[in-house]
């Protein structure tokens, strides 16, 4: 079974640039000799479900061994469950997640689990606390 090596990148607009996710996780995946890498781009709203978006199309298609790899988890969701359930289903079906910013590898196991939980919490917290400087800065 050849395993297959993903990468997905997503800006919230056009003005963002998506370049620099590109350039990080091409680093990490030379740096930890991952192989050729599929890069799967979008510009979409975080305020989207991952299931409305390219990677609800990729999702499924991915098979045990695989590695999906992404700058940090806030690019997944805007909330710790969203963030979650999509991380369960990766788990389950036996896709090694790799985050650059954090240099974690989060598989199927209670350190994982535990460690995924913890950074969605955080990403919710950061993601809220922007949001309210936002509105009181109007």
């Amino acid at each position: 079974m050849n395993s297959k090596v993903y990468a997905y990148i997503r800006v919230n607009t056009d003005r963002q640039d998506s370049e620099n996710q590109r350039f990080e996780i091409l680093k990490y995946v030379n740096e930890k000799k991952l192989g050729n890498v599929e890069f799967i781009e979008e510009t979409v709203s975080g305020r989207k479900s991952w299931k409305d978006r390219k990677m609800g199309v990729l999702i499924p298609e991915l098979q045990k061994g695989d590695i999906l790899v992404i700058t940090e988890l806030s690019r997944h969701g805007r909330s710790m469950l969203e963030i979650m359930g999509l991380l369960s289903i990766l788990l389950r079906a036996g896709v090694e997640l790799h985050v650059v910013k954090s240099n974690q590898i989060l598989k199927d196991d209670l350190q994982s689990k535990v460690f995924a939980m913890a950074f969605s919490i955080a990403a919710e917290i950061e993601r809220e606390l922007i949001s309210q400087r936002t509105r009181e800065a109007l």
